[in-house]
């Protein structure tokens, strides 16, 4: 099979030499673009002192929400809460998992399935958290309970 010279391998002599010809383009363009964004700045000075004042509230934005909204890493345990009322009130430290599952947002089945119990198991502990907390509904007994410190 002959070689076609027009669809000749590069060698490895000629990668330095694309690499140059590609780094001047790129500095060709660049200087371009600064060239196209230095009149933009000179004709509308008020839209980039704008982009630039929203670009900052931006990245505070982003840093206070990353601040404000960080999770748990992973493998660090829940924090213990408040272990004066969760005496006080008598709750177990399975009526504990419990709630907390229930804070997070988990249905009984999900719960059960987490800790390993029935779902009937469940609904007793949930049961007993109602009357320990005095409360009508899960949501009232997951605000009592956040108002008490015994979740988050």
């Amino acid at each position: 099979m002959k070689r076609r010279p027009h669809l000749r391998r590069f060698t490895s002599a000629s990668w330095p030499v694309i690499l140059v010809y590609g780094a001047a383009l790129a500095a060709g363009i660049l200087v371009l673009q600064w060239i196209e964004y230095q009149h933009f700045a000179r004709t509308h000075p008020g839209e980039v002192r704008i982009a630039l004042l929203a670009a900052l509230f931006l990245g505070v934005g982003i840093w206070v929400g990353a601040q404000l909204f960080r999770g748990r890493a992973e493998g660090e345990t829940p924090a213990d809460g408040n272990p004066k009322a969760q005496a006080a009130l008598g709750i177990s430290p399975r009526e504990k998992d419990v709630l907390n599952l229930l804070a997070a947002g988990f249905s009984n089945k999900e719960i059960a399935r987490e800790l390993g119990v029935s779902p009937n198991t469940v609904k007793t502990h949930v049961a007993r958290l109602l009357e320990k907390l005095e409360a009508d509904r899960r949501t009232q007994a997951i605000l009592k309970a956040r108002e008490l410190g015994l979740v988050r």
